[in-house]
């Protein structure tokens, strides 16, 4: 529909100004005129309401119409103004034009005129609403560029991604006048292009939680070419993932892309894609900015963390040879424990420190410095359920250093919350105190703070766990050589595989192991049990070789067993431990075991429990074995061959040496299947040699 054209007229002819108004409105029919019998009611007339065009005569009283067009030029230069005057000549003609005037025609009579005056207002008028448009145009144009330059600075002083993305789109709805505009960034990670923003009129049309795949729709195909697209029509693609009617796509180089979009067809002119163009520009500087901001931030956090750690590496060195002269110095376990203890805790980096010792189960706190009783007390009572405890249990099986890095999230802590608060730590390292053929316990150290130990400071303090167990071997075998003490393990077995348990269960009562003979092919027991058992039913079992009885007294029997294998005693063969003694009965073995200082108890029980899970460690005690016991021993076992040996050992396990004699040496040939002049023989030579080391010292 044509736009009506206003046209007032202004004329002091009584009846001239509608006459003509009439004619030219039956000349164009989007002509509305306006009459006016002077210049005063014309000007008023402009100021109230529009007008497209004013047509005047000349001579009027008061103001003519040159004068008149000298005071609408004042307020509009270009709004079209037509001279139709009754009076001509030359030199108005030029006067006119001189002033401005848009058309001259003079009056005359008949209709013509007003077709052609008709004429002339509608191409005045169209050429007129042309240059407006077109000058407003360019000051829409001038303002969105201010607004684009605006929005520039303010891209450049945004400081992450996040907030870039926004104000991009939402300049993106100001400037270009659209329902949709939205942007999305490429997730590294997966790989994917993610919702990044969008503005407020177009939630509806744009789901957040949309995102776009590799090979997956207009979006991913832009921004893996670099090069924008145009849609005019994105319905007509099924796959489209989109409610817009027509988009406009610019990538945002490696970060992303924008995405504009209207809800009509073909709705993006050349000015509004130059617009996005320019937009898209700077918001890629922005995002190239931001993310050169980020990575020298980074680099910046990165060496900072590195002169933090770096310094508290310095403060962990210093503190750890401060230990390592403590430690030199001390002659016991204790005093190692206890200045490794007091030594950490003195210290600023940490809160407190304690020692869990590896040799009890669950494991026991053993030193402590920094802390008062009432932690430790705690841990103590907690026991199998102090998460404490539980850290030390994962330290000493996988024997490097482990750290719980928050107290008050981690899981399984939650009874240590209030702990943490009260004393003031959240990080507590575990660091096992080995030595290269033990373990010895674990050193926890409590430190202020979340994240403030690196992986420096972690591998320090292992190596300082590894020479905390290095000093307690060397005090350790230093006082078993002064002293050869030894210490003793009691056990309870109570699996049914354990042979004693078996013969114990057979015979209904108590048996007693009095004595091993170990050979390379075999082992034989000799195995003391109630008068009332009967021994023949045992030569069917496929455990054993042979049995025999080798002697019977008032209310026991003495018999001997061979077997092929027997894993406890390889057990105890593997860790140099010695058999002290071996009773069962009620389906409960009660093993006494002497072991080595060097020997780790935890090893060695858990090596046990491998071969019978139902094993119980009793007690465990520091006992002392005289220098002259321990010298004879090592004595005997250089003179004696392995024949004289076992036949030394079978006489004493079987009472061959009591009064009146428990056992013959035929009953000790036949239970070791050799002649028993071979035994005599053999045993004669031990005692002879034995007797010899008494009475003649180390003398052969």
């Amino acid at each position: 529909m044509t736009k009506p054209i206003t046209v007032l007229i202004v004329d002091n002819e009584p009846g001239f100004a509608d006459l003509a108004g009439e004619m030219l409105e039956r000349e164009r029919d989007a002509i509305v005129a306006e009459a006016a019998t002077n210049a005063t009611a014309a000007l008023e007339i402009l100021e109230q309401r529009e007008i497209d065009c004013i047509v005047s005569d000349y001579e009027m009283p008061q103001m003519t119409g040159l004068e008149l067009l000298e005071r609408v030029r004042e307020g509009d230069p270009d709004l079209p103004f037509i001279l139709f005057t009754g009076r001509g000549s030359e030199e108005i003609a030029s006067e006119a034009i001189a002033a401005g005037v848009t058309q001259y025609l003079q009056k005359e009579s008949g209709k013509e005129q007003y077709a052609l005056l008709a004429n002339q207002i509608t191409n005045a008028v169209s050429q007129y609403r042309t240059e407006t448009e077109l000058r407003e145009s360019e000051r829409r144009y001038e303002r969105t560029l201010t607004t684009l330059h605006e929005t520039t600075r303010d891209l450049m002083r945004a400081s992450t991604k996040r907030e870039i993305y926004q104000s991009a789109v939402d300049t993106a709805g100001e400037i270009l006048d659209v329902p949709v505009a939205a942007a999305y960034t490429f997730e590294p990670t997966n790989g994917i292009l993610v919702h990044a923003a969008s503005i407020r009129e177009s939630r509806e049309l744009v789901d957040p939680e949309m995102q776009f795949e590799q090979g997956e729709g207009h979006v991913w195909e832009v921004f893996s070419e670099g090069e924008s697209a145009y849609y005019g029509d994105v319905t007509r693609d099924a796959d489209t993932k989109t409610l817009s009617r027509s988009e406009l796509i610019v990538p945002l180089g490696t970060h992303g892309v924008l995405v504009a979009g209207t809800e009509d067809v073909d709705g993006f002119d050349e000015t509004m894609t130059e617009l996005l163009h320019i937009l898209a520009a700077n918001t890629e500087a922005a995002l190239d900015r931001a993310e050169r901001e980020q990575l020298l931030r980074d680099h910046d956090r990165t060496l900072t963390q590195q002169n933090e750690e770096l310094t508290r590496l310095n403060h962990t060195n210093e503190i750890v040879r401060e230990i390592n002269h403590g430690v030199a110095q001390a002659s016991t376990r204790t005093e190692i424990e206890t200045t490794v203890c007091e030594r950490l805790a003195d210290t600023e980096r940490y809160c407190f420190a304690w020692i869990a010792s590896s040799d009890d189960e669950p494991s026991e706190p053993t030193a402590w410095a920094g802390i008062d009783a009432a932690f430790i007390d705690r841990v103590r009572d907690d026991g199998e359920c102090a998460p404490e405890l539980s850290l030390v249990a994962e330290t000493l099986e996988t024997g490097r250093v482990q750290i719980v890095r928050n107290v008050l999230e981690a899981d399984g802590w939650d009874r240590r919350r209030k702990e943490a608060l009260t004393y003031g730590y959240q990080t507590i390292l575990a660091v096992p105190l080995t030595d290269t053929e033990r373990q010895y316990g674990v050193l926890l150290v409590h430190v202020a703070g979340v994240d403030s130990v690196g992986d420096s400071e972690l591998e320090v303090l292992g190596e300082l766990g590894e020479t905390i167990g290095h000093a307690i071997r060397s005090v350790e075998r230093t006082r078993a050589m002064l002293t050869d003490s030894r210490l003793e393990l009691e056990l309870a077995v109570h699996d049914s595989r354990l042979l004693l348990n078996r013969f114990a269960e057979y015979v209904e009562g108590a048996v007693t192991i009095e004595g091993i003979i170990e050979r390379d092919d075999d082992v034989v027991m000799f195995v003391s049990a109630p008068d009332t058992a009967d021994l023949t039913p045992l030569e069917e079992w496929a455990s054993l070789e042979t049995v025999s009885i080798v002697s019977e007294g008032d209310d026991e029997i003495l018999f001997e067993v061979t077997v092929t294998s027997s894993p406890i005693l390889e057990i105890l063969r593997t860790f140099d431990v010695q058999l002290r003694t071996a009773t069962a009965r009620n389906g409960s073995t009660t093993l006494v075991l002497e072991v080595p200082q060097r020997v780790e108890t935890r090893s060695l029980v858990e090596a046990i429990r491998e071969g019978y899970p139902e094993t119980e460690l009793e007690a465990r005690r520091e006992t002392t074995s005289t220098r002259s016991a321990r010298q004879l021993d090592t004595h005997l076992e250089e003179r004696l061959t392995d024949k004289q040996f076992e036949a030394l050992q079978a006489a004493h396990y079987s009472g061959f040496f009591e009064w009146p004699r428990e056992s013959t040496g035929e009953d000790l040939a036949d239970a070791l299947d050799i002649t028993p002049p071979t035994y005599h023989y053999h045993l004669r030579a031990a005692e002879r040699k034995l007797v010899t080391l008494a009475f003649n010292g180390q003398s052969s």
